[in-house]
C-alpha cells in the first residue's frame, strides 16, 4: 500500500526505496503497485529496469502491464521496439489489449502512416477484440489529417455499423477534417449529422467552425457564430478571439477589431502577448501608428510582456510612414526598459536609417550593437550594405561583405543582389558578372530578383540577346520570372525599337499564366506612342479599356501627349476624358503639359478648351499656364483674350514674369 501511494504521488524514489526493502524482507508487490510505478516511469529509461524487476520477482504480468510497457515505448520514440514487443507478449500467450493497439495505431497516425495504422485494426479484429469509440477516432483523424474524408466518413458509418456510436470527438474530428480543406459545406453537414444524432455542439466545435469561416475570409459567419456561442452560455477562449480579431485585421477592419476585443474583456477573458500583438499589428499596417502605441502602452501596463514581434511592428511602421525620429525616440525607450535586446529591433532602426538616407546614425547604431555584444544578424549587414551602395562606395560595401564571413555568417542572395543592383547602376557589369560567379561558387542559389538585376544590366549595355537567353535561363533552373523581370526587358526592347518583340514578351507572359500589370501595358503604350505607331497605341489602350483591364495614370498621360505633339487635339481630347471617367485625379501638371504642347503648335483654341475644363474641375491655374497661354495669345495677336488672360493672373494672385 506504501509503495502504490508514493507511486500514485510521483514520489518514484520512495516507492523504489520501498520495494527495495520489500525486496529484503522477502515481501512481493503486487502487479498493481508494478504498474503504477511503470506508469510514471514510462516516459524514461528506467522503466526497463521496474519491468525486469517483475520479472525477476516472478509477479504476474497483466494486459495492463504490456500495455504501460507499449505505451512508454511509444512515448520514447521506440515505436519498432513497441511493435517488437507487442509480438514477443503474443508469442509468450499474453494477446494484445485494445488499449495496446490503440496506442501503437495513434503513433502511427501522427507520423502519417494511416495505412499501417489501419493493419493494426485489422489486428484487432482478428484477435476477436472489439474496437472502441477510441479506437475510430485515431483512425479517422488519421484519414482526416491526410486529407481522405471519403474514407474517414465511411469509417464512421462502419462504427455505426458494429454497434459503436460515434461521441462528440468523433463529429469534431470530421469538422476538423473539412475546416482543413476549406470546405465548410462538409463541415455543416457533419454538425446536422450530429443534432439527428440527439448530440449538441460544444465549445470546441463551435471553435473549429469560427476559424474555418475565418479560414475562408468568412469573417461575417465567424462573428455570427460567436454571437450564437456566447447565447447558449459558452464562453470563447483568447484562442477564438485570436483568430476572430486577426481576420478582421487582415480584411482592413482594425476598428471592428478593436469593439471585439473590449468586448472579449467585458466578457471576462483576459488578453495575452498574441491578441495585442495582432492588434498592434493591424494598427500599424492601417498607419494608425499612434493608436498601436496607446495599445502598447495599455498591455505593458497590465503586465503582459511585450514581445519584438508587436514592438517591431510599432517600430516598423514609424519608420515606413517616415516618422525616424518618433522611431529613435521609441527605440530608446525600449532599451531603457531592457526590451531592446532583441537583433531584430535593431535591425529595423538601422533599415529605417539607412532608407531615409542617414547611413551614420545606421552605422553609430551597429557600433553600439558590437559594444553590447548583441551579435548582428546578415540582415543587419544587408541593410548596411545598401545603405553604402546607394552613396557609391563600394568599398565599405565590399569591406562589410567580408564582415559577414569574418564573423561565421554567410552572405544571402539579398547581400549579393543588393552590390549586383549597386554595380549595375554604376554600368558596372563585369563587377556584376564576377558576384554571380561568385555566388555559384558559394552555392548560394540566385533569385528571380537578382536575375532581374542581371537583366537590367544586360539592357543598359543592349545585349538584348544575352538579356533573352538569361529569361529561358531562369526557367531551366526552377525560377519563374515575375512581372517586373518582364517590364525590365519589355521596357528596354521598346527603347530598341524593337516593338515586335516586346510584344512577343507579353504573349509569353500569357502562355507562362503571368498576367502582365498595368505596368507592362504603359510600357507598351509608351513604346508605340514613341518608337512605333500611334494608331497601334490607340488600338492597344481601346482594347484593354473594353476588356476592363486597368491601366496606370501615366498609361493614358502618355497617349494624350503624344496626341497633343501629333497636333490631334480629337484624340487627346477623347483619350482625356476617358482617363477621367476611370476616375484617375488630374493633377496641374497634367494640364500644363497639355496646354503647354497645344500652345506650341499654335492651338490656342483648343489650349483654352484644355483650361475651361480645369478651372471647370476647381483646379487654380498656375504660373507655368497663365504665361503659356498669354504668350500665345500675343503670337497669335488675339490682344482682348491676351486682356482677359492677364486679368484672371492677376486675380490668381499671380503676376506675370517680364
Amino acid at each position: 500500500m506504501l509503495a502504490f501511494v508514493y507511486s500514485r504521488f510521483e514520489m518514484v524514489h520512495d516507492a523504489l526505496y520501498v520495494l527495495a526493502k520489500m525486496k529484503d524482507l522477502k515481501l512481493r508487490a503486487s502487479i498493481l503497485t508494478y504498474n503504477s510505478l511503470l506508469y510514471n516511469l514510462r516516459h524514461a529509461y528506467i522503466m526497463w529496469d521496474v519491468y525486469n524487476e517483475i520479472k525477476v520477482a516472478g509477479a504476474t504480468q497483466s494486459k495492463q502491464t504490456n500495455s504501460i510497457v507499449i505505451d512508454g515505448l511509444c512515448s520514447q520514440s521506440k515505436l519498432q521496439d513497441a511493435v517488437s514487443f507487442l509480438r514477443e507478449t503474443e508469442a509468450k500467450g499474453l494477446g494484445p489489449s485494445v488499449v495496446s493497439l490503440n496506442t501503437i495505431m495513434s503513433r502511427y497516425c501522427k507520423l502519417g502512416f494511416t495505412d499501417v495504422a489501419k493493419s493494426f485494426f485489422c489486428m484487432m479484429l482478428k484477435h476477436g477484440l472489439l474496437p472502441d469509440v477510441y479506437s475510430y477516432n485515431i483512425l479517422i483523424h488519421g484519414l482526416c489529417i491526410a486529407g481522405s474524408m471519403e474514407e474517414a466518413l465511411e469509417f464512421t458509418s462502419d462504427m455505426e455499423k458494429h454497434g459503436v456510436e460515434p461521441d462528440i470527438v468523433t463529429y469534431n474530428i470530421l469538422m476538423k477534417g473539412f475546416d482543413l480543406l476549406g470546405q465548410m459545406g462538409g463541415a455543416w453537414m457533419v454538425i446536422q449529422r450530429m443534432l439527428d444524432k440527439g448530440l449538441n455542439p460544444d465549445v470546441v466545435t463551435y471553435m473549429m467552425l469560427i476559424c474555418g469561416h475565418c479560414q475562408n475570409g468568412n469573417v461575417e459567419e465567424g462573428l455570427k457564430l460567436q454571437e450564437e456561442m456566447l447565447s447558449r452560455g459558452f464562453q470563447l477562449g483568447a484562442l477564438s478571439y485570436s483568430v476572430l480579431l486577426s481576420s478582421l485585421c487582415k480584411i482592413g477592419q482594425v476598428h471592428e477589431a478593436l469593439v471585439l476585443f473590449y468586448e472579449m474583456e467585458n466578457h471576462g477573458v483576459e488578453p495575452d502577448h498574441i491578441t495585442y500583438s495582432i492588434l498592434i499589428h493591424g494598427l500599424c499596417k492601417q498607419g494608425e501608428v499612434q493608436s498601436a502605441l496607446l495599445l502598447y502602452k495599455e498591455m505593458c501596463s497590465k503586465s503582459i510582456p511585450p514581445n519584438s514581434h508587436s514592438a517591431g511592428a510599432i517600430l516598423l511602421s514609424l519608420c515606413k510612414n517616415g516618422m525616424v525620429l518618433e522611431a529613435r525616440m521609441y527605440f530608446d525607450s525600449l532599451v531603457m526598459n531592457d526590451s531592446a535586446h532583441d537583433i531584430v529591433l535593431y535591425n529595423i532602426m538601422i533599415d529605417g536609417y539607412v532608407k531615409h538616407g542617414n547611413l551614420e546614425e545606421a552605422v553609430e547604431l551597429y557600433r553600439l550593437i558590437t559594444e553590447k555584444g548583441i551579435t548582428p544578424t546578415t540582415v543587419t549587414f544587408n541593410s548596411l550594405i545598401y545603405g553604402f551602395c546607394k552613396r557609391r562606395n563600394f568599398t565599405e560595401a565590399r569591406r562589410l561583405m567580408e564582415t559577414i564571413r569574418l564573423l561565421g555568417l554567410e552572405p544571402t542572395a539579398v547581400t549579393y543582389t543588393t552590390l549586383m543592383n549597386a554595380y549595375c547602376k554604376n554600368g558596372n557589369l563585369r563587377c556584376m558578372m564576377e558576384l554571380l560567379q561568385e555566388m555559384h561558387a558559394n552555392c548560394i542559389r540566385p533569385t528571380h530578383v537578382t536575375y532581374t538585376v542581371i537583366i537590367k544590366g544586360l539592357c543598359k549595355q543592349q545585349k538584348l540577346q544575352e538579356a533573352v537567353q538569361l529569361l529561358e535561363d531562369m526557367r531551366i533552373k526552377g525560377l519563374n520570372p515575375d512581372q517586373v523581370t518582364y517590364n525590365t526587358i519589355i521596357q528596354c526592347f521598346c527603347k530598341a525599337r524593337n516593338i515586335k518583340t516586346a510584344f512577343k514578351l507579353l504573349n509569353e507572359m500569357w502562355l507562362n499564366n503571368l498576367e502582365p500589370t498595368p505596368v507592362t501595358y504603359s510600357i507598351l503604350i509608351n513604346g508605340l506612342c514613341v518608337y512605333g505607331n500611334l494608331k497601334d497605341a490607340n488600338k492597344l489602350l481601346i482594347s484593354l479599356h473594353e476588356q476592363n483591364i486597368k491601366l496606370t495614370r501615366v498609361g493614358y498621360t502618355q497617349i494624350i501627349k503624344a496626341h497633343c505633339m501629333k497636333g490631334d487635339v480629337h484624340c487627346a481630347f477623347t483619350f482625356f476624358h476617358l482617363m477621367m471617367e476611370m476616375g484617375f485625379e488630374i493633377s496641374i501638371k497634367d494640364y500644363t503639359a497639355l496646354i503647354n504642347r497645344l500652345c506650341k503648335r499654335c492651338l490656342i483654341t483648343e489650349a483654352q478648351q484644355f483650361f475651361s475644363i480645369m478651372l471647370f474641375h476647381g483646379i487654380s491655374p498656375d504660373q507655368e499656364i497663365c504665361e503659356a497661354l498669354l504668350n500665345a495669345y500675343q503670337q497669335c495677336g488675339d490682344i482682348i483674350s491676351g486682356y482677359q488672360m492677364l486679368a484672371l493672373t492677376i486675380k490668381a494672385g499671380l503676376l506675370p514674369r517680364r
